[in-house]
């Protein structure tokens, strides 16, 4: 490379300073020396990269560029140096995964422990949160790796196929739908409703396709998890839909029955997203590898 990383340091706090003394100070130089380096810089870059007025620098157009390159470069030096860092004291970095709750309760458990049995001393830091949560989360750089419904809007995402979720009919053992083969979604909606929170993927699911019906979800409550879902269709409080892996556990110590949906929309693709793969961390990309490997086993033939 051409460009000399301190030079490119002084460029970068002369830009932010617009003042030659005060870079010099900020880059513990003298004067003289860091204007020497800027005329390098100017002449190896063959265009002006400064505006020098009589109380202060500014950029030209391509000094602007340069600046952005520049800053660019020093984050992924300091990602590097952090994450030479963790190998050092034995961590092996961590990455930072937020997930829906369908995924979180059915196939990531058994994903995260492959992967941390694999990797030992990587760290996962992992959060629960609605889809679009999730998108802003890796757009914003809160998050690492998403693992969302596809059909989230994932604006200006990379994503990968992760595995399916059926959505299936909870009632209980003395509903009058639980002896049905299959229903369909219209049929279910002279029932009362027990639904997911508001913020979540399946509850705006539920009314789309509702609404699209021209009808409308009778919903007594909403809860936060689908173990009181679960509980409370087991009372006969409400019919619910759940996913069939999650409920299969359910029906082994609650009175609650299965009748599978035949509308298409049940069988909901789960995807893993990130904002750029290319600048993943290489603990990041190790986790994305495993649950891209996994789509095929999380995938059963309809």
């Amino acid at each position: 490379m051409r460009y000399n990383i301190i030079s490119l340091q002084v460029f970068v706090a002369t830009a932010e300073e617009k003042n030659l003394k005060r870079a010099a100070e900020r880059c513990h130089l003298a004067p003289s020396a860091v204007s020497k380096r800027l005329r390098s810089l100017e002449e190896q870059a063959g265009v002006p990269l400064l505006v020098r007025y009589p109380r202060g620098m500014g950029l030209t157009p391509a000094g602007e560029s340069l600046l952005h390159h520049a800053r660019q470069l020093f984050r992924a030096m300091q990602k590097m140096d952090d994450e030479l860092s963790e190998y050092a004291q034995g961590v092996k970095g961590h990455v930072r995964v937020h997930a829906v709750i369908s995924a979180l309760s059915q196939l990531l458990p058994v994903d995260f422990a492959r992967f941390m049995q694999r990797y030992p001393l990587i760290k996962l830091d992992i959060e629960e949160c609605v889809g679009d949560a999730i998108v802003s989360a890796l757009l914003d750089g809160r998050a690492d790796v998403g693992i969302f419904m596809g059909q989230t809007h994932a604006r200006g995402l990379q994503t990968f196929p992760y595995g399916v979720d059926e959505l299936v009919l909870a009632v209980s053992k003395e509903h009058e739908l639980a002896d049905l083969p299959q229903v369909a979604f219209e049929d279910t909606l002279s029932y009362e409703f027990v639904g997911p929170h508001a913020g979540s993927s399946l509850n705006a699911l539920m009314h789309q396709q509702a609404i699209a019906m021209g009808r409308r979800v009778i919903q007594r409550t909403h809860v936060s998890s689908f173990d009181c879902m679960a509980r409370m269709v087991a009372q006969n409080l409400g019919v619910a839909l759940l996913p069939r892996a999650l409920l299969k556990s359910y029906t082994a110590y609650l009175e609650l029955q299965c009748v599978p949906l035949i509308d298409a929309w049940a069988r909901r693709e789960i995807v893993v997203g990130v904002r750029n793969v290319e600048s993943l961390s290489y603990a990041a990309n190790a986790l994305v590898e495993q649950l891209y490997a996994s789509n095929i086993t999380n995938t059963p033939t309809p």
